[in-house]
């Protein structure tokens, strides 16, 4: 299987894929609504192609309030009702269900962490498995592999670009958790 690097050099007219590989895959996110749409694309992206997923992103932002944590985690049934109705997005009761719960969960951590990231911080660094565990005790809707391409995409696990891509060396200058040893 070639990486992703590999993949966006050799289908150069896939923007959706290009523009993400170039400007946020691997690039370390500071802010917590960030953090959590990027959790959310990804437990979106769970059974589909993440093309499907960068295509109906824009449609995701909107139907999600821009993923503000408060907002989200304010959601009650007619905002269900209205996702559930909105062929923009992702149309799947559980996932809908997990994005709210998930924005609940994260305002516990940002009250007794700071913020989410600083919890992301304080978890750092962690195997695997202690990442998987964390996750899968803390949301809903989250395993392996979610978690894996989640703090992959953020900089906290190495792997999201080649050695010899460019964009590698534009990531390293903003020092990704997974290059800062404790």
């Amino acid at each position: 299987m070639s990486s992703y690097c590999e993949y966006v050099l050799a289908h150069p007219e896939d923007t959706y894929h290009r523009l993400y590989h170039d400007t946020e895959y691997g690039f370390p996110l500071q802010d917590d609504n960030a953090l959590f749409e990027r959790l959310m694309l990804e437990i979106n992206q769970a059974g589909l192609s993440w093309i499907t997923i960068l295509k109906k992103a824009g449609n995701f932002r909107r139907a999600f309030d821009g993923f503000q944590i408060d907002k989200v985690a304010s959601y009650g049934q007619a905002d269900i009702d209205r996702l559930l109705g909105d062929a923009g997005i992702i149309r799947n009761r559980l996932k809908i269900n997990a994005a709210i719960k998930n924005a609940r969960r994260i305002q516990e951590l940002q009250h007794r962490h700071g913020s989410f990231k600083a919890w992301l911080d304080s978890c750092h660094p962690s195997t695997m498995d202690e990442w998987t565990r964390l996750f899968k005790s803390a949301f809903t809707f989250t395993g392996g592999e979610i978690v894996h391409e989640f703090l992959v995409s953020t900089g906290y696990l190495p792997g999201a670009h080649d050695d010899a891509c460019p964009v590698l060396e534009k990531i390293m200058v903003l020092k990704p958790a997974w290059a800062i040893i404790k």
